[in-house]
């Protein structure tokens, strides 16, 4: 299982709404540290797909969306709960701190 893409801020903005805990890994095909942490963002998707909806975000698509929470640079991984942002973990990490900060969100 691997994490999908959102498609546009339409459907971000759904997901907000509609997802009580939701990981966003902000992206951009040419981001040499994004590649390293594509693979543990598709391994969260998997470790917590019954706790945490898990996607990625192309911000070159999605530029308005990188404006509106000031993502300046990437790979960031934006954890929102219950729609607000409620942490974002910025530069290729290990998984053990991507999971880490999941685990203080999830019930």
């Amino acid at each position: 299982m691997s994490a999908t893409y959102i498609q546009d801020e339409a459907e971000f903005d759904t997901l907000l709404e509609n997802e009580s805990l939701l990981v966003v890994d902000c992206t951009a095909s040419w981001c040499g540290p994004c590649r390293l942490v594509a693979p543990l963002i598709d391994r969260l998707a998997e470790d917590y797909r019954d706790r945490a909806k898990v996607f990625k975000l192309d911000l070159d698509a999605n530029k308005a969306v990188a404006k509106r929470f000031g993502i300046r640079s990437i790979p960031a991984v934006m954890i929102f709960k219950q729609g607000e942002l409620a942490e974002t973990v910025i530069g290729a990490k290990p998984y053990e701190e991507f999971s880490g900060a999941l685990d203080k969100y999830t019930d």
